[in-house]
């Protein structure tokens, strides 16, 4: 993910997380339809493509990520505003910090919630503020 964003920045990368419940096992790019620093819009090739794919091997798509190239790995209001999947992970991927800042979250009750990174894994509890 973190090269994905290196390679389309100024513009966001986008693409899809794959792996089964709440483990994510490998990230499936996507073209982003809007050429945008600050929106993304996964083109819908790429969103079949990768549940194609994922299914082929036993697994399914669990949660998209994108990047924010110039500020923080925080979901913007946008990002809520457009999140339609609340079973879906939510990665960031900031450029914004050095190194790259890498964020998850879960859409709860009409709002982000971060939870924690832990080798692949990612806990349905929030994390502390």
């Amino acid at each position: 993910m973190i090269a994905h964003a290196r390679e389309v920045a100024p513009r966001e990368c986008c693409g899809l997380l794959i792996g089964s419940g709440d483990r994510i096992e490998s990230a499936h790019r996507a073209r982003n339809l809007e050429s945008s620093p600050a929106r993304f819009l996964i083109d819908p090739q790429d969103h079949f493509a990768a549940i194609r794919a994922a299914r082929a091997e036993g697994r399914q798509v669990v949660g998209v990520y994108h990047s924010h190239p110039s500020t923080a790995a925080s979901p913007s209001p946008s990002d809520l505003a457009e999140a339609s999947y609340p079973e879906y992970a939510y990665a960031i991927v900031s450029l914004a910090s050095n190194p790259p800042d890498v964020r998850l979250f879960r859409l709860e009750q009409g709002a982000f919630a971060e939870v924690p990174i832990t080798e692949g894994r990612a806990s349905s509890a929030p994390t502390e503020p």
